[in-house]
């Protein structure tokens, strides 16, 4: 595979903001495959991770293992998954940690070689931190 494979993805809300116990829509166009790029297996998830100081959590809300070659790219179309989002946790975007929400899309090739793609949307409305501010 001498390029990377690049992903479009469309989710269902153009401004990528979702409501806890919402659905949640995915879908996605895959360019740059080669003819002989065989594709082995495909991933679908939704999963939220933190990032900051201290120890970083993952938790996986949605999983999809795809193995079946019927319905392997490039034999079908309309690529794509969904679920209903989970109460929490929100996303948020904090001073020393954040909350952040994504959809992953991972192809496994002939080979041992894979590719991932991961695209963040936000999930419910909390504004981010700020500092205070000091009186002068």
């Amino acid at each position: 595979m001498a390029d990377a494979p690049r992903f479009v993805v469309h989710f269902d809300r153009p401004d990528r903001t979702y409501d806890p116990l919402a659905p949640i829509v995915v879908r996605y166009e895959v360019h740059g495959l080669a003819a002989h790029d065989t594709i082995r297996a495909v991933e679908h998830s939704i999963l939220w991770y933190t990032e900051g100081k201290g120890e970083e959590d993952l938790g996986v809300h949605f999983f999809e293992r795809i193995i079946e070659q019927e319905r392997l790219p490039p034999r079908t179309t309309g690529l794509g998954f969904e679920s209903v989002l989970p109460a929490s946790p929100l996303s948020y975007e904090g001073m020393i940690v954040k909350i952040r929400w994504c959809a992953r899309v991972r192809y496994f090739f002939a080979g041992g070689r894979d590719f991932v793609s991961e695209h963040e949307f936000l999930m419910g409305g909390i504004p981010p931190a700020r500092m205070p501010e000091t009186g002068a």
